[in-house]
Order: structure tokens, then C-alpha cells, then sequence
């Protein structure tokens, strides 16, 4: 597979879970939507299955990290080429921001008759539900970490699950973490999905959408770069202790 078929799946695969993502976010929190008020449940759903469909899609060809936490990681750890880092980044960071304007298209009435700007930034990109960054920043590595060290069992060769069954075990690993940890920041894990997104609500000429919240957005980027990595590392280590 060429460097740019695999640059292109990772466009796709991230536009599919962000599609997914933002389309139940919009779909549980604006205005006169059937599904409005369907809580909790049905949002860490959405994401969860997304991952799935998006890994289903596009993992035979370049992996589907979807997340530039899980590409730098195991550039980090020696399990995938640092040449292809840069593209791959930007190819989801791309498919971020076109599955978010996808998103939008689908609820277009609806984000037209949303009055809160809250919920119009919402749908979009995470926020804490305490503002503290520095145990917002733990939360999110926390998760990442989780996320990646899951992500690398499930993939491990010596897993007795069958290898058909591990995109819908990730997107259950997605779905668990939302359960288990979401609530703190509406879990990115995934500093494409928060900041693709972000900046499709900043540019989106969107009705009375306020601003952006560029002042938390370091962290939703930072965060699971810094656990995403740890996370592959405590791995490896892992390995090596059960060897």
C-alpha cells in the first residue's frame, strides 16, 4: 500500500468516527431533535461504535489509528515508521474536521434553532465539567492511556480473540472508557477529534455559536499525546515481563 492510500484511509477513517461522534452529540443535545436529552449512554455509544465502523473501514489499510495519540505512541515505541507520522496527522486532523462539517450539515436546522452557545461548542469539541486544568490534564491522559494499552492487547498476536472481532473490541475499549471516565471532560482521547472539530466551530459561519474555547485546547491535545505514549511504553514493558 502506498504512503498516500494509507495518508487517505486515515482521512476516512477519522471523518467516519467523527461523523459518528459529533452526529450523536448533535443529535442528543440540540434543539427539537427526536433524540435530545437521551443522555450519557447513547453519546459514549455513538463514539464507541464509530470507532468501530471507522477501524472496519480502513484498518486492513493503514492501521486506522484515527488519533495522532495512538500514531505517535507507537512511533514512540518503534511499531510504526516516524516518516509516516507527519502525514498520517494530518490526514486525520483533515478527516477531523470534514466528518465535523458533516455532522453539522446533517443538524443544520437544528443548530439554527439551538439558543445555547454551550451546547453549539459542545456537539463540536470537550470541555471539562470542572475547570482545572492541570486534573483536567490527568483525566485525559489517564483515559488515553487506558485507550492505547487496550488498543495494544487486543492487537497482540498472542490474543486467543479472533482478529475479525478486534475493531468491535476497540470500539467496546471506547465505549467502556466514555462509561468509566468520560464525565470529567467529555473524554477526546484523541487530539484530532477535539481539535479538528474546534476549528470547523470556529470557522462555520454558526448562528450565535460564542466562542471556541482555544483556552482549554491545549489540553484535550497535550494530554493524550502525554498518556497515549505512556500507555504504549507501560506495554512494552508488560511484554516484557510476561515473556
Amino acid at each position: 500500500m502506498s504512503a498516500m492510500g494509507m495518508y487517505f484511509a486515515e482521512f476516512v477513517g477519522t471523518m467516519i468516527l467523527i461523523v459518528f461522534g459529533a452526529g450523536v452529540c448533535m443529535n442528543t443535545s440540540t434543539k427539537d431533535s427526536y433524540a435530545k436529552g437521551s443522555g450519557w449512554i447513547v453519546i459514549t455509544a455513538g463514539w464507541g461504535f464509530g470507532v468501530a465502523m471507522a477501524v472496519y473501514a480502513t484498518g486492513w489499510v493503514s492501521g486506522a489509528h484515527i488519533n495522532p495519540a495512538v500514531t505517535v505512541a507507537l512511533a514512540i515505541t518503534g511499531a510504526f515508521d516516524w516518516a509516516l507520522v507527519p502525514g498520517y496527522i494530518v490526514a486525520q486532523m483533515l478527516g477531523a474536521m470534514a466528518g465535523a462539517t458533516l455532522a453539522y450539515l446533517a443538524f443544520k436546522n437544528h443548530m439554527d434553532q439551538e439558543e445555547d452557545a454551550g451546547t453549539k461548542l459542545g456537539v463540536f469539541s470537550t470541555g471539562p465539567a470542572i475547570k482545572d486544568y492541570k486534573w483536567n490534564f490527568v483525566s485525559e491522559a489517564i483515559g488515553t492511556f487506558v485507550l492505547v494499552f487496550g488498543v495494544l492487547g487486543i492487537g497482540n498476536a498472542n490474543n486467543l480473540m479472533a482478529p475479525a472481532a478486534s475493531p468491535l473490541l476497540v470500539g467496546i475499549l471506547v465505549w467502556a472508557i466514555g462509561l468509566s471516565l468520560g464525565g470529567a471532560t467529555g473524554y477526546a482521547i484523541n487530539p484530532a477529534r477535539d481539535l479538528g472539530p474546534r476549528i470547523v466551530h470556529a470557522i462555520l459561519p454558526i448562528k450565535g455559536k460564542g466562542h471556541s474555547n482555544w483556552s482549554y485546547a491545549w489540553v484535550p491535545v497535550v494530554a493524550p499525546l502525554v498518556g497515549g505514549t505512556v500507555g504504549a511504553l507501560f506495554y512494552n514493558f508488560c511484554l516484557t515481563m510476561w515473556q
